[in-house]
């Protein structure tokens, strides 16, 4: 991994654990992801952008494997997604055979520009929602 990569990855959620997501995640109508923390156990939410489509919701992970909800994801696909103020139950998937920059053409255009300018890992996780 380049220095400038490792750069970006590092000031990118820097950021977003001390500002950027203390903030957007109070905010109601903010999509969150809520996984459970592998370590912890506790509930971890961070703010997202992506798209319901049908029963699924579809994102796409700025940083991939190295993302933290990725990791929680991995030890345990069981989340919420808060949509529109209303929390959904799921299950998250990986998709790494998904072309994750198509992927952003079809979901919300401010998130997905800031994901393609920051993001050094794209990958696609779709979530089947229940009910």
């Amino acid at each position: 991994m380049s220095r400038l990569t490792e750069l970006r990855f590092r000031t990118a959620t820097t950021f977003q654990r001390h500002i950027g997501n203390p903030v957007l995640r109070r905010l109601p109508l903010q999509t969150v992801l809520e996984t459970t923390g592998r370590v912890s156990g506790l509930p971890r939410q961070t703010p997202v952008g992506g798209r319901r489509v049908g029963d699924s919701f579809w994102l796409v992970s700025e940083f991939g494997e190295r993302s933290q909800y990725v990791r929680n994801i991995k030890a345990n696909p069981r989340v919420r997604v808060r949509i529109r103020g209303r929390w959904h139950e799921g299950t998250a998937h990986l998709l790494p055979d998904d072309d994750p920059v198509a992927r952003l053409r079809s979901l919300p255009r401010m998130n997905s520009a800031a994901v393609r300018v920051l993001g050094t890992g794209l990958l696609t996780v779709r979530v089947d929602l229940r009910g």
